[in-house]
């Protein structure tokens, strides 16, 4: 796998508030020339959920109106073995992600004249899918051993296509597995343990051969994520940036072996956004890597090895034209912090 030395250039979480994919996908590589990202459209389609869409395929799960579960009641045996069959002989193109559970994806592939440096997928990690999906006893498919291996395997598989398909547009690929369910770790309302979630993560990590990146938008226990073989860390810096601090050796660590974190530091909420600008979100961004310089990384190597991202999804925000505003920011803030330091 390349090293890409990413210098704080911008990329985005994923998803956004639009329901024509096409104008998601122009907003996109308008803003964000040097590595895009497909858009997801929550907004259009309940299918575009995060879950939901990286659903199809699964064994025994039901998709209707707007509820999703697994049918324990149907014979898993068969699909089961199918899952495991296409797993053994890494048979990506039999779980594809189809338009109507990801249009922004399919736009994005049709797109032409594209040449940036990288280009950036996500898929939903196993610990928030096996957490969020139940069987029709409204338990968590994740306390399954049986179940909660065939979703790192399928979303693994996933994870695999979206970096073949999106190789198209770049050699040099970026799947993000993004894992909002960690902020729970470690809480009454999670029992899965380090050792389990780090296995179950790693799995679907595997299938990916480009970079690999973690996304937490909320505070977690830093050290389990920084304890697999991720490139790229994401987090919530506008929020949370001192959670991450809390960690200076393992994050120390994490970037001497060439790792880069990126900042979630574009917030995603409209009343944030009215208040900020480049140069106030610069300052905000330098306070948060202050930590950092003070526990021993030198502060270029935080720049160099370093993404700049809105603090999670755009799509809880109200219209397009605010999603332009955080994109607008997004970018001009990276500019103004490689003039200065790069």
């Amino acid at each position: 796998m390349p090293y890409i030395e990413f210098g704080c250039r911008p990329t985005i979480i994923g998803s956004m508030p639009h329901t024509d994919p096409g104008e998601a996908c122009s907003q996109v590589v308008h803003y964000l020339k040097d590595i895009p990202a497909w858009p997801q459209l929550p907004k259009r389609s309940f299918l575009e959920n995060m879950c939901i869409q990286f659903s199809q395929g699964f064994p025994g799960v039901v998709v209707k109106e707007d509820s999703i579960y697994v049918d324990r009641s149907q014979d898993l045996d068969k699909p089961l073995e199918q899952l495991y069959a296409a797993y053994l002989e890494n048979n990506i193109d039999k779980y594809p992600v189809s338009p109507d559970y990801a249009a922004g994806l399919h736009s994005f592939l049709a797109l032409k004249n594209l040449s940036p440096l990288a280009v950036k997928g996500q898929v939903t990690g196993p610990i928030t899918w096996g957490l969020t999906i139940t069987d029709e006893q409204h338990k968590a498919i994740a306390y399954d051993d049986v179940l909660a291996d065939a979703v790192a395997k399928l979303l693994r598989l996933k994870a695999s296509w979206q970096e073949k398909e999106l190789s198209q547009i770049s050699t040099n690929t970026i799947i993000f597995i993004d894992e909002p369910y960690m902020i729970s770790f470690g809480s009454a309302f999670f029992s899965l343990s380090r050792e389990r979630v780090i296995e179950l993560l790693e799995e679907t990590l595997g299938g990916i051969s480009g970079v690999k990146g973690i996304h937490c938008c909320g505070n977690t226990d830093w050290s389990v994520l920084l304890d697999t073989s991720v490139d790229i860390l994401s987090f919530d810096a506008y929020n949370f940036a001192q959670s991450l601090s809390l960690y200076p050796a393992e994050v120390k660590k994490f970037l001497d072996r060439k790792g880069t974190i990126a900042w979630g530091i574009v917030p995603n909420d409209e009343e944030s956004l009215a208040k900020e600008s480049a140069a106030s979100l610069k300052d905000r961004l330098e306070e948060a890597m202050a930590p950092f310089t003070r526990g021993g990384i030198p502060f270029k190597q935080l720049i160099r090895q370093g993404l700049i991202t809105p603090s999670c999804g755009l799509a809880s925000l109200a219209t397009e034209e605010v999603a332009a505003r955080a994109l607008e920011l997004l970018a001009a803030l990276s500019a103004k912090i490689r003039k200065r330091y790069i």
